[in-house]
């Protein structure tokens, strides 16, 4: 297990050097010049030469690549050319943010999707297995801005439950913040529900006609206990997978549902960046994304060995 995670754990750092390739040359393909957004409507040569050299846009693409693979090797992601501000700041500002959005939002899609695949699995080809069959194919077919929309006009125009948009933050009023991310919460989860309903009810079904299923009930075992403990445990390694990459998902930024409900996080951070050719925001984010990726992946294989023992050996 150790030598498993010192391998997992010495890729981090080559797979981020990939990725920061990846990013900084895709990152050269977007339209636009940020020296001539900077310069404003005059757009005075003189102007334009000087934020060129100050922000090394003046330079050959590889030396770029090295100053600012050099400042994120010291934690230094740069600056933001719009705001005037470094890009961690920005960063350690938007993704708690986020980060409690999509802890809520997964805590919302397991409670809702992993009983309803143990129980459509259980009563498999029954009226209850149809119909959360038919609940999962409407998450997964109602898009989330549209939810959203009509989450706001019921709960908070007509009803009054909820603010309508915003973001408190926890350390100001628990309340207020708890009440500003129950629908946007909502939004993302009931979509992430469905997929989570669909992977558990499959593997739980293939678990169930295991060898050791048959001879746990054959003993006489409660219904429950081969359920819940025999089964369950088997059928979560899919579901831990999906997790952490919808987590992951999440963590990169909700941008339609982050707009719908004028939440300030990673999804708004990074939108605003790319229209405005903020190079070095738009780079930090999704370097930190992909960190996330990777650290998420460790995390569930780490659960994996966890929740079944067999992968030990």
């Amino acid at each position: 297990m150790t030598a498993f995670l010192l391998r997992r754990i010495a890729l981090i750092v080559p797979t981020l050097f990939f990725v920061s390739l990846l990013i900084f040359g895709l990152q050269q393909l977007l339209p636009g010049d940020p020296a001539l957004a900077l310069a404003g409507e005059e757009r005075d040569p003189s102007v334009i030469a000087f934020l060129r050299e100050k922000y090394h846009l003046d330079q050959p693409l590889p030396v770029r690549y090295a100053l600012w693979l050099k400042g994120v090797a010291h934690g230094d992601l740069g600056e933001s050319i719009r705001i005037k501000r470094p890009v961690s700041e920005l960063i350690a500002e938007k993704l708690p943010v986020t980060g409690e959005l999509a802890a809520f939002a997964i805590v919302i899609a397991l409670s809702i999707g992993v009983p309803a695949g143990i129980v459509a699995a259980v009563k498999n080809n029954t009226p209850v297995d149809y119909g959360a069959t038919i609940a999962a194919l409407w998450g997964l077919s109602i898009p989330n801005f549209w939810l959203g929309i009509l989450l706001i006009l019921l709960f908070s125009v007509r009803l009054g439950w909820f603010p309508a948009s915003g973001f408190v933050s926890p350390a100001e009023s628990l309340r207020q913040n708890l009440m500003t991310l129950i629908m946007p919460a909502f939004v993302l989860g009931n979509a992430i529900a469905a997929v989570m309903m669909r992977h558990t009810r499959s593997a739980m079904l293939q678990v169930l006609d295991a060898d050791y299923i048959r001879t746990a009930r054959a003993k006489g075992l409660p219904q429950w206990r081969v359920v819940l403990k025999h089964a369950l445990r088997n059928a979560l390694v899919p579901v831990v997978t999906l997790g952490a990459l919808e987590f992951g998902a999440l963590l990169s930024g909700a941008v339609l549902t982050e707009q719908v409900f004028t939440i300030p996080g990673f999804g708004k951070l990074i939108v605003d960046a790319v229209f405005n050719h903020d190079y070095a925001v738009v780079q930090g984010v999704v370097l930190c994304t992909a960190l996330a990726y990777i650290v998420l992946n460790l995390l569930a294989d780490i659960a994996y060995v966890a929740i079944n023992p067999r992968l030990r050996a």
